[in-house]
């Protein structure tokens, strides 16, 4: 599927430099005196205007552009055209055999309007291009955020019951427990802050790491009571995971994915590990589990990974890394996720 995407994407540019190939030499090539001159002068001047184009829409603009780095941009894109012009000159006069064309002392001002002056427009044309796509795109990904969170608020209203009464009732069964019973009661206590943290904390579009890190612990201990000797179950985290925010619930499907499809040998161990990172403003999740040959019957299996890639796909398209692959008899899942800025709109594009 993405071969194929990739083969379609590439000949679409094929094609448009093609066209642009073929109208150039149509409107030039009785410039010349033979024809294969001018193939080849229509040849590495498109090739020229092209390499421009895709270095200016694909690193200039993500890389310093859309990071407002505006003096940068426009110091580096004036040097390009300039650099380019000129050694398009060179090379076209060994091909063209002139040698008079090596030397810029004479008609230098001729040059550089027959040569900088278009190569700087139509750069910028191609640029001007690039930005009106990626603002449509941008356009589009808002309104896609817009009706999802809608319609995430409307499910949450309609799956909320009163949160006083269940409060409520989880407090007095808390205290029908026994005390000597201090599993139990944590259990609960820790099912308290779960239900706690999705009812009231969860408002916002971020949550610190430290809230998500303590929901994510819960959870897996309530798992873990779950599981008998014959699971190795692990989750380990760094310290420095503290002093950014994140998207909550990104997370927890996988981990909840691991234990329901974790593997049940009764004679070998069943691995679930879990380990959490933060270096260089990237936070790294991976998740590994053993796993069987079993075939899936439930309708609803997979969805909420499907889920998770299209959250991730719109808030936060271009600063993230998802693997999920299986190794042998593990299942390992591996996310990167860019800390340094904010999840949102305006810098969807870096």
């Amino acid at each position: 599927m993405q071969r194929s995407w990739i083969l379609k994407y590439k000949l679409h540019h094929l094609i448009f430099w093609m066209l642009i190939f073929g109208a150039w030499y149509f409107l030039r090539h009785q410039d010349y005196s033979r024809a294969a001159t001018a193939f080849k002068v229509t040849l590495i001047k498109v090739l020229d205007l092209a390499l421009m184009v895709y270095i200016t829409n694909y690193l200039l603009i993500p890389r310093l552009l859309y990071r407002k780095k505006y003096v940068t941009f426009t110091s580096v894109f004036i040097l390009m055209i300039v650099t380019s012009s000129f050694l398009k000159m060179l090379i076209l006069a060994k091909v063209m055999n002139a040698p008079a064309m090596l030397s810029f002392s004479q008609n230098l001002k001729t040059r550089i309007y027959d040569n900088v002056i278009p190569h700087f427009f139509l750069v910028t044309a191609g640029a001007a291009i690039q930005l009106m796509i990626d603002y449509f795109r941008l356009q589009k990904r808002m309104a896609e955020i817009a009706k999802e969170r809608a319609e995430a608020e409307l499910n949450f209203l309609k799956s909320q019951i009163n949160p006083h009464f269940l409060f409520n009732s989880i407090n007095s069964v808390y205290f029908l427990i026994d005390k000597q019973n201090k599993e139990a009661r944590e259990s609960l206590h820790k099912f308290s802050d779960m239900l706690r943290y999705q009812l009231y904390e969860m408002n916002g579009s971020r949550v610190p790491i430290e809230k998500e890190l303590r929901y994510l612990q819960d959870y897996f201990h309530l798992q873990k009571l779950r599981k008998d000797e014959l699971y190795e179950v692990s989750f380990n985290h760094s310290a420095s995971l503290r002093h950014f925010t994140i998207e909550p619930m990104l997370l927890i499907p996988f981990i909840e994915n691991a234990f329901k499809h974790v593997s049940a040998y009764s004679d070998q161990p069943n691995l679930i590990h879990i380990d959490l990172d933060h270096k260089d403003h990237w936070l790294i999740f991976k998740i590994e589990n053993t796993t069987e040959n079993r075939i899936v019957t439930d309708p609803h299996s997979g969805i909420g990974l499907k889920n998770v890639r299209r959250r991730l796909e719109l808030l936060y398209p271009a600063s993230h890394a998802l693997t999920i692959q299986r190794k042998g008899d593990r299942f390992v899942v591996e996310l990167r996720l860019q800390t340094d800025q904010s999840p949102n709109l305006q810098k969807t594009l870096l």
